[in-house]
């Protein structure tokens, strides 16, 4: 602990706010430690340097308590969709232990790394699966059983919201990570959100603690069971998005 200098870290948890304790702090020191080792031998992240990695991938992912203030409060259950190296997944349960999370990945050589780090920091109630979204939101398995779905993955809203929307109950939410305005893609996945059964409750606007970068959450609520045909076989949501 005493080689990293934290004072920007603690600084910004402070304006989301996140509380952490002096444990939470040394995981997140050991994620990043395994995070730079495995990326040496895999592509993980284009981002290794430690202040970047703090705000840019750690930061970033715990800026969801906008969007979602009880996340401290209630034992919520959680899925990240795409996690690649764990983001947003891994920071929200090390910062909110409370939390059930499931790490969703199609890469297996990531789940891989993920289980390193479950168990390297002792993180318990925590999954990484190794699979396609398309075929995890399949009733005998992971559909409509989580309050959240998360996804930083990059891909149009409407494709996303393919993704990750079945997996939501009714009364849940999908929130949507991305990084640039995008009003005419939003716009666009109108018809996919209704489609799936979901409307779009609210959209947190806003830069990272002391940054110039940009984030937008997209909050959508899940209002209805998604359509069983939903989602379509495995490349469809991403070759022909149901747009307007």
């Amino acid at each position: 602990m005493s080689d990293y200098n934290l004072v920007q870290f603690r600084k910004d948890l402070e304006q989301l706010p996140v509380i952490l304790n002096q444990e939470q702090e040394e995981k997140f020191i050991l994620y990043y430690e395994l995070l730079v080792q495995w990326n040496e031998v895999m592509n993980l992240t284009a981002i290794t340097e430690f202040n970047e990695v703090l705000k840019k991938h750690f930061i970033d992912s715990l800026s969801l308590i906008r969007a979602v203030p009880e996340l401290e409060e209630k034992k919520l259950s959680l899925i990240d969709v795409g996690t690649g190296a764990g983001f947003p997944g891994i920071p929200l349960k090390i910062a909110y232990p409370g939390l059930k999370v499931t790490l969703l990945d199609s890469l297996n050589k990531r789940i891989k790394f993920l289980n390193e780090v479950i168990d390297k920091l002792g993180l318990e109630d925590i999954e990484a699966v190794h699979g396609r979204a398309e075929d995890y939101a399949k009733p005998s398995l992971f559909r409509e059983k989580y309050d959240i779905c998360v996804s930083r993955a990059v891909a149009n809203l409407s494709t996303l919201s393919e993704y990750c929307l079945p997996f939501v109950r009714v009364g849940g939410q999908f929130i949507s990570y991305k990084s640039e305005k995008i009003e005419e893609e939003a716009a666009a996945a109108e018809k996919a959100i209704h489609i799936l059964g979901g409307d779009v409750k609210d959209k947190k606007d806003f830069y990272l603690p002391d940054s110039d970068i940009h984030r937008i959450l997209y909050v959508i609520e899940k209002k209805s069971v998604t359509p069983k045909k939903y989602p379509r076989k495995a490349g469809l949501p991403a070759k022909e998005p149901i747009v307007k």
